[in-house]
């Protein structure tokens, strides 16, 4: 039998565990290109909720500065380094658009950037780009490949996933950093936006 005040002991830990925030985590993806070797996924709400709770975490974009532009960035970010940029000298057929480019310097440029906030192994990174998909992904296993092990991709990105039908069909109008009321702006910080030789 449990003494009165050990199940009073109890109840009050399990509400404390109960009411106590906590980022628990998106699923992992299914799209391999989405994965990363540390398996730590967030949508962006869970996002904004672990920066709230973690006040030494460091959001990190990775979408190409023509993107942001035109699409917007969240506010809290504190690094910019594009993992790919637009090749305006470049036309993808596949693609019907400009084609993109790796950041040459994209390791280099993030890494003094990290220096720079003083980010050790374990300090809690977010890596975000447009979708959640072929460029936060990499970016987290390039991190992880140099000792960092709390580094989290952003499952919805910036701008979110796809509507499926309607008059805007196709259009990034669900889900995401921006379609979730959380905050951004189409004024980017000049401390923070990426300079190619910087």
């Amino acid at each position: 039998m449990i003494k009165p005040i050990t199940r009073t002991a109890l109840s009050m830990a399990l509400v404390c565990a109960l009411a106590s925030p906590s980022v628990i985590g998106a699923e992992k993806p299914a799209k391999a290109t989405a994965q990363t070797k540390l398996d730590l996924y967030l949508t962006a709400t869970e996002a904004w909720q672990m920066m709230q709770e973690q006040q030494d975490a460091i959001l990190v974009d990775v979408r190409d500065p023509v993107e942001i532009k035109f699409t917007g960035f969240a506010t809290p970010t504190q690094i910019h380094v594009p993992w790919m940029v637009a090749d305006s000298n470049g036309w993808s057929a596949k693609r019907s658009s400009w084609a993109m480019v790796k950041n040459p310097d994209f390791e280099a440029q993030l890494s003094n950037r990290l220096a720079a906030l003083k980010a050790k192994p374990g300090t809690p990174i977010i890596v975000m780009c447009r979708s959640g998909s072929t460029r936060s992904a990499p970016a987290v296993n390039l991190l992880a490949d140099q000792g960092y092990t709390n580094v989290w991709t952003v499952v919805d990105g910036f701008e979110g996933g796809k509507l499926k039908q309607g008059d805007s069909k196709g259009v990034r109008a669900q889900n995401g950093w921006r379609n979730s009321g959380l905050p951004w702006s189409y004024k980017i910080d000049q401390a923070v936006a990426w300079q190619p030789n910087s």
